[in-house]
């Protein structure tokens, strides 16, 4: 069995474990910036086998620049998605911050009345 064998190459951005909805990032991000083990990320994710786990941490030493490009292109992609939701968050979004603002106010006055 090939390593590439393991993975289903949709889009040169989206690179899934086969059989699985699972991106190679989600593991990767697991392993690299959150240091978990191969057996706690199987663990999380009962859908893959640990070998699957194995299979894109070698996929990534193997292939480190263009794996890295990826991972930076997708950490670049949330960053933007994240700052897109925050500057037109949708209708229910606003309303919880609303609440919130509100809850807030009022603690803040209940507090101030003395007893």
């Amino acid at each position: 069995m090939l390593l590439e064998d393991y993975f289903n190459f949709l889009a040169a951005d989206d690179i899934r474990l086969k059989g699985t909805r699972i991106g190679i990032e989600t593991i990767l991000f697991d392993h690299l910036f959150r240091a978990k083990t191969p057996e706690e990320i199987a663990h999380t994710y009962p859908s893959l086998t640990l070998e699957q786990v194995y299979a894109t941490i070698l996929y990534y030493l193997h292939n480190k620049p263009a794996v890295e490009a990826y991972m930076t292109d997708w950490l670049e992609w949330g960053d933007r998605m994240r700052a897109e939701q925050q500057r037109h968050p949708r209708p229910i979004v606003e309303k919880l911050r609303q609440l919130k603002a509100q809850k807030l106010a009022n603690s803040k006055d209940h507090a101030q009345v003395s007893y």
